[in-house]
């Protein structure tokens, strides 16, 4: 038997801006401030008019914060 790693459909592909700030609620403004200084993920461009994040990028994110966060109140 085979070992394999299981992963959620939600590590693969990626997501758009919208899709992002309902699960980041900061502003349009404040998450390109934050791509450009490096606190949020670098985005892509997958077309002339189309840029998106990778998903697993998204969800590092989301880790990292919650990590922050149970630091700071614990």
């Amino acid at each position: 038997m085979t070992d394999t790693k299981h992963f959620s459909q939600e590590s693969f592909g990626y997501m758009r801006l919208s899709q992002i700030l309902k699960l980041i609620p900061v502003s349009k403004a404040t998450w390109w401030n934050g791509c450009k200084t490096g606190q949020f993920p670098k985005p892509y461009k997958l077309g002339p008019r189309i840029t998106a994040w990778k998903t697993s990028d998204i969800y590092q994110c989301l880790q990292q914060f919650q990590l922050s966060r149970e630091n700071k109140s614990g």
